[in-house]
């Protein structure tokens, strides 16, 4: 009123514009909040009225014996009045402790009347409409569109939702947001006439699943998958854009911690890409591009920002992300296109950064490069980016191992471990893991003694010359296996009779060997990643041992207080 009293003298005019237009305003949203479905907020507010056309008193009738008594009469009989009742209850509920409300008398009425609701409407509604509990398909909504049982219960059946969603934004338990998402889950169809709360539901759903954890993330994805199957080409675009820009969003910064959640939204948005290929496809390209043009600046001008941007969780993650939906889909959908755009960024992005403090970026561009190879069938060539983590010059090597540190949560190293033994180590493990992953591909390939031949001689020349001896044991090992296989290549091809130009008898030279898997090579591979899986087990208990006795005093004195708290409740009783 203040600020309405200083503009009557600070503009006169406009005050009157706004008393001659006040009516008309009002008119308008009047008809508005009637006939338009697209209102979000035209009911949050209001009471739900009954068969009379009047208001509830829920202030009075709804204490724990009347809401059972609602309870049995709606499930027994659909008793519409006892419906609109607890719907009413159930909207006050859902509200409480964001408004004053004087439906419930107490918090054992709340809770009765938010479990009947949220377990038993979705049956209410589909029992007093003939829909079976099977039927997920929104045509069968949208034909009762004319009929008088859907406009007698429309209003109840959004009022349920809308109570829900808000409910969703209330909660931070768990467990009780599992609950709820199931619900909705299950009544994913009613939204079908109700598009503005199917726009909320999908934006509630995509942050929790980007936010939430364990069970709860699972859940949310499963109402995004289940809205982008049911409702299709109408809100499988939503659901898309939505998803990934909450995926960017959730991985700009990566710990230890977070490895599995980020590795699950990245598993769980593959899945939605994979439910409509086509379309997700031409969304893929543009992203795709996008890197490519942030690369392609990074490259010609050098600018900190620029390449500070690459050189980030977020565009690895995301190059992560498009090397999972192609190599998913390369063999049934024609990704070419897209397979080769990806493969020239994670080249630029290995040569942008070629130093030794982004060894653990050079590691992820092989890692990228060997996956699309393995699903693809298409070769791509490694050795010499796996080979150049070997020959990192970073001058006199000290003898101390380095501080503890988590190679995998790193995109960049810091200074003072270049010196450290670790890093030595790190630098002939990861050379080593990558070729043999390599290898291990195009093992079986009869072309496998070229492809070898200049790796092995750099090998040797690096085992020559490094003062390890650590170091040396791996290096000959892997040289002694990898010169094994080209023998038993050889051999091999020596005794076949086709020409180089018969396509189809190259393609399926080795393939009964390759079937068994017994060829030494094959099982050299599995004990280096073996090794490298241990390996990287240690490294994270290392790292985390800190966080660990930290989360430990924390549990312990949660454990303490619930004990006291117990203790007390038993006295109490």
């Amino acid at each position: 009123m203040k600020k309405l009293d200083r503009l009557k003298k600070k503009d006169p005019d406009f005050c009157k514009f706004l008393d001659s237009n006040k009516n008309r305003l009002k008119v308008f949203r009047d008809e508005e909040n009637e006939f338009s479905d697209e209102d979000e907020s035209s009911d949050d507010d209001r009471e739900l009225v009954d068969e009379n056309g009047t208001k509830t008193e829920v202030s009075m009738l709804l204490n724990s014996s009347a809401v059972d008594s609602l309870c049995q009469l709606v499930k027994e009989q659909q008793n519409v009045s006892a419906l609109i009742r607890l719907l009413n209850g159930y909207r006050a509920a859902c509200h409480y402790g964001t408004e004053s409300c004087g439906a419930l008398k107490d918090g054992l009425t709340l809770s009765n009347t938010l479990m009947f609701v949220l377990h038993e409407a979705d049956n209410v509604f589909r029992k007093m409409l003939g829909i079976p509990c099977s039927n997920e398909r929104k045509e069968m909504i949208l034909g009762f569109k004319d009929t008088s049982k859907w406009k007698k219960l429309k209003p109840l059946i959004k009022s349920y939702l809308r109570s829900t969603l808000f409910f969703l934004n209330e909660v931070s338990d768990s467990v009780i947001l599992v609950f709820a998402l199931t619900r909705l889950r299950a009544s994913i169809i009613f939204f079908a006439a109700f598009p503005p709360l199917l726009q909320r539901l999908i934006k509630t759903s995509i942050h929790l699943w980007a936010t939430g954890e364990g069970t709860l993330s699972l859940h949310s994805f499963l109402i995004i998958k289940e809205v982008a199957s049911v409702f299709n080409s109408d809100y499988f675009d939503t659901c898309f854009v939505k998803a990934y820009k909450a995926f960017i969003s959730r991985c700009k910064f990566v710990e230890p911690g977070l490895f599995e959640h980020i590795l699950f939204l990245k598993n769980s948005f593959v899945e939605l890409c994979s439910l409509d290929v086509q379309k997700a496809l031409s969304k893929a390209a543009v992203s795709i591009q996008q890197l490519a043009k942030i690369l392609h600046l990074g490259l010609r001008t050098k600018k900190k920002e620029a390449v500070k941007k690459i050189c980030s969780w977020q565009y690895a993650n995301c190059i992560e992300l498009w090397v999972a939906f192609i190599s998913v889909n390369v063999r049934d959908y024609d990704l070419q296109p897209l397979l080769y755009m990806i493969i020239q960024i994670i080249n630029g992005v290995a040569v942008l950064f070629p130093g030794p403090r982004y060894l653990p970026l050079r590691v992820k561009c092989v890692q990228w490069l060997n996956h699309l190879s393995s699903f693809s069938g298409v070769f791509t060539p490694v050795s010499s980016l796996a080979m150049d983590v070997l020959e990192y010059k970073i001058g006199k090597v000290g003898s101390k191992p380095g501080k503890d540190f988590n190679f995998s949560s790193a995109i960049k190293l810091p200074k003072h471990w270049l010196k450290s033994r670790n890093f030595q180590e790190e630098c002939v493990f990861s050379a080593i893991e990558l070729l043999a992953m390599h290898f291990a591909q195009w093992s079986y390939h009869i072309s496998f003694p070229e492809l070898a031949t200049i790796p092995i001689i750099r090998l040797r020349k690096f085992h020559a010359t490094t003062t390890s001896e650590s170091s040396r044991r791996l290096v000959k090992r892997f040289i002694d296996q990898v010169e094994q296989n080209i023998e038993f290549v050889r051999k091999k091809r020596d005794d076949v009779a086709f020409s180089p130009r018969d396509q189809q008898s190259v393609e399926s030279f080795l393939q009964l060997e390759k079937g068994s898997g017994n060829v030494p090579f094959t099982q050299y591979y599995r004990s280096v990643i073996e090794k490298a899986a241990s390996r990287n087990l240690l490294t994270n208990k290392n790292t985390s041992y800190l966080e660990q006795k930290k989360s430990k005093r924390k549990r312990q004195r949660m454990n303490n207080n619930v004990v006291g708290t117990a203790n007390g409740e038993v006295d109490s009783h």
